[in-house]
C-alpha cells in the first residue's frame, strides 16, 4: 500500500522500523512481475514456492563433484577437508563444506548410514590429573627440558623439528611409536614388540637417520621410560633431544592429536600384536595424504616433500 502511494524505501522502512535497504531488497524480490507492482500475498506466496524447491533441491548435483565428494569420505576426509581441497584437484569446481553434510544426512541419500559413521572420529577421554600423584616419576639420565628447546620450534616456521610419543594395547605387551614432524604434520608409524628403551630408540633411528641434516634438528618427548634410550637417538643421528615437563601433552600438541586420528583407525581396546606392517603403512599414507586446514589444505607429504626438495 505504502509502496503504490509513491513513497520512497526510506520513509517505508522508517513506518515499519525496517532498514531501506530490506524494503529495497522485498520490493526487488517478491513484486509481482504481471502486476508490476508489490502485492502482499503474492509476495508471500513467491516466498513459500522458493522455500519449497530449496527444501526439495537436490543436493551435490554436479556428478563430478559428487563422486569427488564421495570418494574422499572413502578415504575418512571431513567435509571441510573436501571443501577447501577440490579447487586445488579439480579447477573449476567447488562446494562448500555445509553442502555437503546437507548431502549426507539428507533422508534420500544412498549408504546415509555409512557415510555419517565416516564422519565419526573417536576422542580420548581425558585422564584425571589425581591418577598420576602416586605414580612412580622416571629418572631419565641426562634429560635436557624442553625450556631449554630454541624458541623457533614453536612458531612451526622450520622444518625438522619432530615429536614422538607411544600408543600401548592393553592386550598385549605389543606398542606403536608415533613420530609426528611439527610444520608438515608428517606421520611414520611403526609397530613395536614391546614399549622398551631399545625397541623405541630403533624406531625412531630408522626413521630419521637417512634423512638430510636439515630435515632432524630437534626432538621433543615425554617422559616415559621407554625414552630412556634418547642419547642412542641422538648419537646415531645428530638430533638434539628435549623432554616436555611431566603431565604437560599439550607441549606435544603435534604428536598428540595424531595419536587421537590414529585411534580413529585403531580404537582403545585394540591388541597391536594383531596389527601387520601393511595395516600401519595403510594408516599412515592414509592421514599423510589427508588434507589439513591447517596446512592451507595441503597434505603432509606435500609440505614435507616441498621442505626437503628446498633444503636437500
Amino acid at each position: 500500500m505504502l509502496n503504490r502511494k509513491g513513497e520512497s524505501c526510506a520513509a517505508i522502512g522508517k513506518k515499519l522500523k525496517r532498514d531501506k535497504s530490506t524494503i529495497a531488497r522485498e520490493l526487488k524480490r517478491n513484486s509481482s512481475p504481471e502486476y508490476h507492482c508489490y502485492l502482499a500475498h503474492r509476495a508471500s506466496q513467491r516466498a513459500n514456492e522458493r522455500k519449497h524447491k530449496a527444501v526439495h533441491r537436490e543436493r551435490l548435483r554436479d556428478p563430478l563433484v559428487r563422486a569427488y565428494v564421495l570418494a574422499k569420505l572413502k578415504e575418512d576426509w571431513s567435509p571441510e577437508q573436501i571443501a577447501g581441497r577440490i579447487g586445488t584437484d579439480h579447477p573449476g569446481l567447488k562446494v562448500s563444506h555445509e553442502s555437503i553434510y546437507q548431502y549426507i544426512y539428507a533422508k534420500d541419500t544412498v549408504d546415509r548410514k555409512g557415510l555419517i559413521a565416516s564422519l565419526k572420529r573417536s576422542h580420548r577421554k581425558r585422564r584425571h590429573k589425581g591418577l598420576y600423584r602416586h605414580q612412580k616419576k622416571t629418572k631419565i639420565p641426562n634429560r635436557v627440558s624442553i625450556d631449554q628447546r630454541p624458541a623457533q620450534v614453536q612458531a612451526r616456521r622450520q622444518f625438522g623439528h619432530w615429536e614422538t610419543d607411544s600408543l600401548i594395547s592393553r592386550k598385549s605387551k605389543a606398542a606403536l611409536n608415533s613420530l609426528t614432524e611439527r610444520k608438515s604434520r608428517l606421520l611414520r608409524l611403526t609397530g613395536l614388540r614391546q614399549k622398551s628403551a631399545s625397541h623405541t630408540a630403533r624406531a625412531v633411528i630408522r626413521h630419521l637417520k637417512d634423512l638430510p641434516p636439515a630435515a632432524r634438528r630437534t626432538l621433543t618427548l615425554d617422559n616415559g621410560t621407554e625414552n630412556t634410550g634418547h642419547e642412542l637417538i641422538t648419537l646415531e643421528t645428530d638430533i638434539q633431544c628435549y623432554f616436555a615437563h611431566p603431565y604437560h601433552s599439550w607441549e606435544r600438541g603435534t604428536n598428540e592429536n595424531t595419536n587421537g586420528l590414529i585411534r580413529y583407525y585403531l580404537p582403545k581396546g585394540t591388541d597391536f600384536s594383531t596389527i601387520s606392517k601393511q595395516q600401519l603403512q595403510f594408516i599412515e599414507n592414509r592421514l599423510n595424504n589427508r588434507p589439513r586446514k591447517c596446512l592451507g589444505f595441503k597434505t603432509p607429504n606435500e609440505v614435507a616433500a616441498s621442505c626437503v626438495a628446498l633444503h636437500g
